[in-house]
């Protein structure tokens, strides 16, 4: 399945509490769509959110994220593990 990271850029007031939460939607939400959240990463400091994902489009990524809590990603790339 292929894998992809999406950035968000939210802004000051990021927390990874915060953030950790907005997962647990993802994952409560994703089997619908056969995809997967796997790991997540904060930048407090910039307000940015990496997501990395198996999914079968970018699309279903993205449906999962608006549907479990609305903060869509800013972009989405498809990425191979190096």
């Amino acid at each position: 399945m292929p894998l992809f990271m999406d950035i968000h850029s939210l802004g000051a007031g990021v927390t990874v509490a915060d953030v950790a939460k907005a997962h647990a939607a993802d994952l409560a939400t994703q089997g619908a769509y056969d995809v997967s959240y796997l790991r997540y990463w904060v930048d407090e400091g910039k307000g940015q959110i990496f997501c990395l994902v198996e999914a079968p489009d970018a699309e279903a990524a993205h449906t999962v994220h608006r549907e479990a809590h609305g903060l869509v990603a800013d972009a989405i790339f498809e990425v191979e593990e190096g």
